[in-house]
C-alpha cells in the first residue's frame, strides 16, 4: 500500500542516486521481451528444472496472456464485495485531497513543489516564494504541467524530477519516465521561459543513467552504451564529458570502471565558495573507490572502500560503514568524522569525531548547512538532534542538542542547499498528522510553516514501543498502534510491516490511507524493525546479509510470535505485508512459518534467489545476498529462496503478490513464477496482480495507488475476518 514506509533502494546517498539513474542494459525500457541468458554454473536452473522459465520473457504473448488472466482472477473477487468501492473513495479522497504539505525544494529566488490532485493526476511542476508559501493557499505559478504534456505526446509520462544548474537555477534537466521505471528520458528545461530549450538543449533517449552539471554547457554523464561500456551487472562502465552541441556517445570518456564493478558516477558539490568534482568507481553494494578532481588531476580519497565523503567548505565530512584506524586511532563503526581535505589527502588527519555510536544509538543523517551541521541520531528508533559549529577562531566544534517536537520520525533538509543557514524540520508520527517546521541554525527558534490536519480519526488510538526476544536472545524493536481499550483475547485484525535490509531504517510515520481504511476499522498496525536494516547502525545491518540472513527472518517471527503470546491476535487473524526486499521476506514467512499468519501481501518482491542475479539489477545485490553461481552462497539461499521452499501437500495462508510489468528493478518474473507454481501444487488461495506501469513503486498516479490499495486492505480484510462488533 503506497503510504507504507515503501523503502529506498539502499541507504547510502550516492548509491540511491545510482539507483535512480546509471544505465542499466535491459530491455524494459523499450518493453521488449527479456530473458537473462543463464550462467554456466551448477546453481543456474535450466528448463527442464524450471517450467516457468517463460514467464521471464517481460511482454511475450503467452506471458502476457497468462498475466492478463491473473489479474481477472484477482479482481473478479473485488466486483462481489461492495465494501471495495467504499474503501477505494475513502483511499482516494485522501491521495486527492487539498489538505496536505506540499513539499518544496528551493532553486534560486522560488520553492519547487511537485504536485498531484484529482486535476492533475500526473502531476504538476510548480513554484512560489517563500513569503506566499507561509500563507495557508500559496499564489502558486504552475512551470509544467504533466498531464498536458503527456496528452500532447501521447505518452504516459511521470515525473522523474530536476537536476539544476548552480548557481545560477536557470536552467535543469528534467528527467521523466514512461509507465514509472528507473529509466528516464532526459530533456534540458529553462525555467525563465518556463520552455523546454529546443535548439542545441540536451536530450538523452531513455535509459537508466546519471547526470550532472560541470558548467553551462557541459555534462557528466554516466550511460551504460554497448558491451564496452558496460559493467557485467548492466551500469555505465564510463563517465563521459559531454559538451553541447555534440553527440553523447561521442563525447570524451573522462573516468572509467573495470567490467566487473557495479558501475561508475560522477557528481559536483558546490559548499562554502569551494567546488569538487567527484568521481565514484563502485566496487559492490557497500564498496566504492571515491576520486577527486584537485589541480586538473584526478586523485583517490584517502577514505575506506566502505566509507561515505561529504564537504563542508575545506571540511572532509567521513561517515563509517566499518571500524578504521588511521593516525594512530581506531574510530568505529557508524562514526561520522571531519577533519581539513587537505590533511586528510596528506595522511595526517585531526579528526573531530561529530557522533560516535552506542548500542542503542545510531547516525541516521546529516544535514550541511553554510555554517553549521545537523546531526539527525536515533535511539531505540527515536530520533535525537545535535548541531554542530565550527568555531572561526580556533576550528574547534562546539554540539548543542536541539529540542524536538515529539518521539516520532524527525528529518532535516538544507532550505537553500548549503548557501544559506535556514533548514526544514519535518516531523510526524504514527497518530500525528506531518508537520513543516522553518530553522535558522545557531538558532532554537522555529517558526511552523504548514501542519496538516488530521486525516483520519486518531481519537481513543494509542502508539506503543515494545520488544521481542528473537531466536539467539537478541532484542527486537517494534511498534504498535492500537485501541487504549484494546481486548486482549487473540481476536484483533492485526496488519504487520516488515522490511530487513539494505541498512534502511523503518521509523514511525503518518500513513492516512493506513488510518482510515485499516485503523479506523478497528485494525491493528504493527512495524518490525528487524536485523538487516540500519536501526542500530550497520552492526545491524551486517548481523543478516548474505549468510546470516536467517536472523532477519527469525526476528519477524519473533515479533509476531509475541503479538500471539501478548494476545493482540492470533494466527488466523494476523496479516503481513512488504515491499521489495520486504516482498522477499513475506515470501520466507509464507514458506517457513505458513502456520503463524492468516494472510500475506508481496509487492514487488524478490523469491526465486536462484535466478535473482540475472534479472534486471539483482546482479548488483550480491553483496547484501551473496552469489546463487557459487555453490557455497547457493547452499544458503536456497535453504530460504521461496521460490524452492514451496512444498505439495502443505498448507499455506492466502497471499496476495502485487507487481508490475514496467518494473526495471525487480523483475515481475518473480512473482509471476512464484504464482504459477502455487498453482502446479494445488494451493488455492494464491493472487497476483500486475499492473502494466508503475515501475518498483507499483503504481502510477492516484487512481492506481488507491485501486490496488483498496484491493489490498479488502483483500486482509476478507481474510483476516470481518470488523469486531463486541
Amino acid at each position: 500500500m503506497p503510504n507504507h514506509p515503501t523503502p529506498p533502494a539502499c541507504a547510502r546517498p550516492w548509491l540511491r542516486t545510482l539507483w535512480l539513474g546509471i544505465a542499466l542494459l535491459t530491455a524494459a525500457a523499450s518493453g521488449s521481451s527479456v530473458v537473462a541468458a543463464p550462467k554456466n554454473n551448477k546453481a543456474t536452473a535450466p528448463a527442464a528444472l524450471d517450467p516457468y522459465l517463460w514467464l521471464e520473457e517481460l511482454r511475450s504473448p503467452r506471458a502476457s496472456a497468462w498475466v492478463a488472466a491473473q489479474n481477472a482472477r484477482t479482481q473478479a473477487p473485488r466486483a462481489q464485495d461492495p465494501a471495495h468501492e467504499a474503501t477505494y473513495r475513502k483511499v482516494l479522497d485522501i491521495f486527492n485531497t487539498r489538505q496536505h504539505i506540499p513539499e518544496v525544494q528551493q532553486l534560486g529566488e522560488h520553492l519547487y513543489n511537485f504536485h498531484t490532485d484529482a486535476e492533475h493526476p500526473r502531476g504538476l511542476w510548480r513554484r512560489t516564494r517563500m513569503e506566499d508559501y507561509r500563507h495557508a493557499e500559496p499564489d502558486w505559478e504552475p512551470v509544467l504541467d504533466l498531464d498536458a504534456l503527456a496528452a500532447a505526446e501521447n505518452e504516459r509520462w511521470n515525473w522523474g524530477g530536476p537536476v539544476c544548474r548552480e548557481p545560477a537555477f536557470d536552467r535543469c534537466l528534467l528527467t521523466l519516465t514512461r509507465g514509472g521505471g528507473d529509466a528516464t528520458v532526459v530533456r534540458e528545461f529553462d525555467l525563465r521561459s518556463k520552455r523546454f530549450v529546443e535548439d542545441r538543449g540536451f536530450q538523452l533517449s531513455e535509459a537508466k543513467q546519471g547526470i550532472s552539471w560541470l558548467d553551462a554547457d557541459t555534462l557528466l554523464l554516466a550511460r551504460a552504451e554497448g558491451e564496452a561500456g558496460s559493467t557485467r551487472s548492466g551500469y555505465a562502465r564510463q563517465v563521459r564529458r559531454w559538451s553541447r552541441g555534440s553527440a553523447p556517445e561521442q563525447a570524451p570518456v573522462v573516468f572509467e570502471g573495470q567490467a566487473q564493478d557495479l558501475g561508475v558516477s560522477a557528481s559536483v558539490s558546490h559548499t562554502q565558495g569551494q567546488r569538487y568534482e567527484l568521481y565514484r568507481r563502485i566496487l559492490s553494494f557497500y564498496k566504492t573507490e571515491t576520486w577527486l578532481k584537485l589541480d586538473g588531476q584526478l586523485q583517490r580519497l584517502a577514505i575506506p572502500d566502505d566509507a561515505d565523503i561529504d564537504f563542508l567548505g575545506t571540511q572532509a565530512l567521513v561517515s563509517l560503514r566499518s571500524a578504521w584506524t588511521v593516525a594512530g586511532k581506531t574510530w568505529p563503526s557508524g562514526s561520522l568524522l571531519v577533519a581539513d581535505l587537505a590533511d586528510l589527502q596528506a595522511g595526517r588527519p585531526a579528526f573531530s569525531v561529530l557522533f560516535e555510536p552506542t548500542a542503542s544509538r545510531s547516525l541516521s543523517s546529516y544535514t550541511v548547512l553554510r555554517d553549521h551541521l545537523i546531526v539527525n541520531s536515533i535511539e531505540h528508533v527515536r530520533n535525537r538532534a545535535t548541531e554542530w559549529t565550527r568555531s572561526a577562531s580556533d576550528g574547534r566544534w562546539q554540539a548543542r542538542e536541539l529540542s524536538l517536537p515529539g518521539l516520532g520520525s524527525t528529518r532535516f533538509s538544507a532550505l537553500d542547499g548549503e548557501r544559506s543557514n535556514a533548514y526544514l524540520m519535518h516531523y510526524s508520527d504514527f497518530l500525528t498528522p506531518p508537520s513543516l517546521l522553518l530553522g535558522e541554525g545557531g538558532s532554537d527558534a522555529r517558526a511552523t510553516l504548514k501542519t496538516l490536519p488530521p486525516l483520519f480519526d486518531a481519537s481513543g488510538l494509542e502508539a506503543r514501543q515494545h520488544f521481542a526476544v528473537s531466536k539467539d536472545g537478541t532484542r527486537v524493536p517494534y511498534f504498535i498502534v492500537q485501541r487504549k481499550d484494546l481486548k486482549l483475547d487473540g481476536r484483533n485484525r492485526v496488519l504487520m510491516y516488515g522490511y530487513g535490509g539494505f541498512e534502511s531504517s523503518q521509523r514511525p510515520f503518518y500513513s492516512a490511507s493506513n488510518g482510515k481504511a485499516w485503523m479506523e476499522a478497528g485494525g491493528v498496525y504493527v512495524l518490525a524493525n528487524i536485523r538487516g536494516g540500519g536501526e542500530y547502525g550497520p552492526a545491524w545491518h551486517e548481523a543478516a546479509v548474505r549468510g546470516h540472513r536467517q536472523r532477519a527472518f527469525d526476528d519477524f517471527i519473533a515479533v509476531a510470535e509475541d503479538l500471539v503470546r501478548r494476545k493482540i491476535t492470533s494466527p488466523r487473524h494476523l496479516g503481513i505485508e512488504g515491499y521489495s526486499n520486504g516482498g522477499l521476506l513475506m515470501g520466507v514467512m509464507l514458506t517457513q512459518r505458513p502456520d503463524l499468519f492468516g494472510a500475506v501481501l508481496s509487492h514487488v518482491p524478490l523469491l526465486d534467489m536462484q535466478r535473482y542475479s540475472q534479472l534486471f539489477a539483482g546482479a548488483s545485490w550480491l553483496e547484501e545476498y551473496g552469489d546463487p553461481s557459487k555453490p557455497e552462497d547457493w547452499a544458503y539461499l536456497r535453504r530460504y529462496s521461496p521460490y524452492h521452499q514451496l512444498k505439495k501437500g502443505r498448507h499455506y495462508p492466502a497471499v496476495l503478490f502485487s507487481t508490475s510489468t514496467r518494473d526495471d528493478r525487480v523483475h515481475p518474473a518473480h512473482a509471476r513464477k512464484m504464482v504459477a507454481r502455487m498453482h502446479s501444487l494445488g494451493i488455492p488461495k494464491v493472487w497476483l496482480f500486475e499492473n502494466p506501469e508503475g515501475g518498483h513503486a507499483g503504481a502510477a498516479g492516484a487512481e492506481q495507488f488507491a485501486r490496488i490499495a483498496a484491493m489490498e486492505y479488502r483483500f486482509l480484510w476478507t481474510q483476516l475476518g470481518g470488523p469486531r462488533r463486541d
